[in-house]
């Protein structure tokens, strides 16, 4: 008793609760339920549906993980989606509670539920019956009936069984929360790369990284001039021919690093040195990759045009060079059971800031730029987007901001009680 008494005075009091699964797995549990409704809240001030439907996506996966509290032994792919997951597995767990309910006398609730639940099936199927026996009693329902839509009925019924499922999924989580993997080194065994092993192909694609940046800084400075005597192309088309390969090399990439940094032998302090120097030089050639990428879409669409297409893809970027920057740090750490959900994180946090920007209105925007800078303006295209616009359109002189502000207020339909928004608001 003494002895497991002075243990525990002597271990860290963070590494107590880390194990326990307290205050660090509710910091977390807090930072990612308060993610979810930040995501959930963009519905209310942005009206653009492509970027509401992303948020409460992103809502579900922060959710999921705040019903996980900390990192589980099952790994970051279950913790994304245990929600949706164990709610099967809740029922019989629900079952099982109204069985003890029942065996120890306390059944007298579910008989009054199930009491109220037969008096809703017996009228409604004599009301229907009764009232087309009779106009006037039809006419007697019709008064004091609400209209009431089928389409409407089944949209309601499929979300409050979708929300129902989660929230029993999420209780069965919190009540019996999964193992955590409390030793770490215990995913490290079976090692199978020595230092030669990795180090060729890893060096390797650093020399070809080296090699592309020169390349591109050459470009760079060398201008329009130079890329059409040796590319036989225009500035805007070379920038657009390179991005999607760029983007494809960089998640390569970061497949490639992880592998080696899980992988990779790490016994000696050699080993260790080889492994943080080469992977963080990769790293940092990967990081000059994105800025070439980003730099190159931000060049096609000053050339032909702002869409939310172009625009997201250039997030997506711009979100894996953060990711680049965690993993430059998991390599220094020679530790990445964290970066996962780190990354997640910044994934999230690059949601909520692009529904800050309002990313339609920025597109509108930077399109008006670009023609009162003499460029083509696709007033067509912008009469397809949401009233996020709408502010950006004042800027058009009549009658086009007209042609593209009709269009739009054409397509606004009113809002109940639950369905209010800011932007259509406004726009109305």
């Amino acid at each position: 008793m003494a002895a497991s008494v002075a243990a525990e005075a002597t271990t860290p009091r963070s590494d107590l609760v880390d194990r326990n699964g307290g205050v660090l797995g509710n910091r977390g549990r807090i930072w990612w339920s308060a993610s979810a409704l930040a995501l959930l809240a963009v519905g209310a001030f942005r009206a653009a549906g492509w970027l509401f439907v992303l948020c409460v996506l992103a809502a579900c996966v922060a959710g999921s993980l705040a019903a996980v509290g900390r990192r589980s032994a099952n790994g970051v792919w279950y913790d994304v989606i245990a929600v949706p997951i164990e709610s099967f597995a809740a029922l019989p767990w629900v079952y099982a509670a109204i069985g003890r309910m029942r065996a120890n006398g306390q059944d007298r609730s579910w008989r009054v539920a199930a009491s109220m639940a037969v008096t809703v099936v017996l009228l409604a199927v004599f009301v229907p019956l009764l009232g087309g026996a009779d106009a006037t009693f039809a006419n007697l329902l019709a008064s004091v009936t609400p209209e009431i839509d089928a389409g409407a009925i089944v949209q309601w019924t499929v979300l409050f069984a979708v929300v129902g499922l989660g929230s029993l999924g999420a209780m069965y989580l919190l009540a019996g929360p999964p193992a955590t993997p409390f030793d770490e080194e215990e995913a490290e065994t079976g090692r199978s790369l020595r230092r030669l092993e990795w180090v060729l192909p890893v060096g390797a694609l650093t020399a070809l990284f080296a090699l592309f940046v020169g390349a591109q800084f050459v470009a760079l400075f060398g201008g329009d001039d130079y890329v059409q005597r040796t590319a036989g192309l225009i500035y805007a088309e070379y920038a657009r021919s390179g991005f999607w390969q760029l983007s494809i090399v960089t998640m390569l990439t970061l497949a490639v690093i992880l592998i080696v940094l899980r992988w990779a032998a790490k016994d000696s302090a050699a080993d260790r040195l080889w492994l943080r120097t080469l992977l963080c030089v990769v790293s940092v050639l990967t990081l000059v990759i994105v800025a070439s990428a980003l730099g190159r879409m931000w060049t096609y669409q000053q050339a032909y045009g702002f869409t939310v297409l172009r625009l997201l893809v250039e997030v997506c970027e711009l979100w894996l060079g953060l990711v680049y920057l965690l993993v430059i740090a998991a390599v220094l750490r020679l530790d990445r059971a964290w970066l996962p959900r780190a990354a997640i994180g910044t994934a999230t946090a690059t949601l909520v800031a692009l529904a800050v920007l309002n990313p339609e209105g920025l597109i509108a925007d930077k399109n008006i730029d670009r023609w009162q800078h003499g460029r083509n303006f696709d007033a067509e295209y912008l009469s397809t987007l949401s009233p996020d616009i709408v502010p950006a359109l004042e800027r058009l002189p009549e009658p086009l901001r007209a042609e593209v502000f009709d269009q739009i207020r054409a397509d606004i339909d009113d809002d109940s009680w639950q369905s209010w928004n800011l932007s259509r608001s406004r726009a109305r």
